[in-house]
């Protein structure tokens, strides 16, 4: 029903999302169909920000990123046109949490079979990396995580607040158009109920980026083969995944996950039959350029 506002990073789940996420966000501004097209070229973009591939590495970076598209086009669009079609027929109706949180968790087990596709790549470019590559990912790493403090951390409660409304809005407004301002207010009350710890988000950032740091550390200082740092890296993403649910954390994480539902919970049942009918539109736009790209050859 929404994009999730969660916070990326490599390996991460979700939300998001490596692959899919990038292009959908861009969907926003441009065409579906033009962005994931061009996904291969945006995808080596964003992973040679982290790392600044050698000459080496270049080719078999963008051969291995061709091959993942190409088994994404074939075998995972079509569910995703199923994902939208049951957010539109719920969108037409009354959805609970329960409902909510089933979507989610979908979308959670999507990702990471995506992932996991990923794993013999993701292995060998491991193996592939020098040192001075390792540190480039550090500094990113580093950059990222003060553009966060940046952007959410910065003044107090409710100017945080504020600001987290507001990307909230963007995703909201993306889907449904404008609201009013009877309708913003009602929502900015279910946004400021969400737990507001940006201090326990930054610190899980830094924790998931500390494990790939070691692990590539590890996967350098011990000569791993590609079996082995397979093993190390599905072990580090289903940390990735699982994290939350068995963290010290889990009775924060739990109450966020459900403020979130009831934040999208309040705005589809404050929309409008304008507002639904205008999300309606733009879920079938996602579901005919899904269509179209399914059975694209490639």
């Amino acid at each position: 029903m929404t994009k999730s506002n969660m916070q990326h990073s490599w390996f991460r789940r979700a939300r998001r999302y490596l692959l899919v996420v990038g292009l959908l966000a861009l969907a926003g501004c441009s065409s579906l169909r033009l962005a994931y097209d061009h996904g291969d070229t945006l995808l080596y973009w964003w992973l040679d920000a982290y790392i600044d591939f050698n000459a080496d590495q270049k080719a078999v970076v963008k051969k291995d990123i061709d091959s993942l598209l190409s088994w994404h086009r074939k075998t995972q669009l079509h569910d995703y046109v199923q994902v939208l079609q049951n957010a539109q027929r719920q969108l037409q109706g009354n959805p609970g949490p329960a409902e909510l949180m089933a979507d989610y968790k979908d979308i959670k087990s999507r990702t990471q079979l995506l992932l996991f596709k990923a794993l013999p790549e993701l292995a060998e470019l491991a193996r592939s990396l020098r040192p001075e590559q390792i540190a480039k990912l550090e500094k990113k790493f580093s950059a990222n995580n003060d553009e966060f403090r940046k952007k959410n951390m910065k003044g107090d409660r409710e100017r945080q607040q504020k600001f987290r409304f507001q990307k909230s809005m963007e995703q909201f407004e993306l889907w449904f158009g404008s609201f009013s301002r009877e309708q913003e207010e009602l929502i900015r009350k279910a946004s400021d109920a969400r737990p507001l710890d940006n201090e326990i988000w930054l610190d899980e950032r830094m924790r998931r980026q500390k494990n790939i740091l070691a692990l590539v550390q590890k996967i350098q200082r011990d000569k791993l083969g590609k079996e082995a740092a397979m093993a190390q890296i599905h072990g580090l993403i289903l940390d990735a995944f699982e994290r939350l649910e068995h963290s010290e954390r889990k009775a924060f994480f739990d109450a966020s996950n459900e403020a979130n539902i009831q934040l999208v919970l309040t705005v589809v049942r404050l929309a409008t039959p304008a507002q639904k009918a205008h999300a309606n539109k733009r879920m079938q736009g996602w579901i005919d350029d899904f269509n179209h790209l399914a059975a694209e050859p490639r």
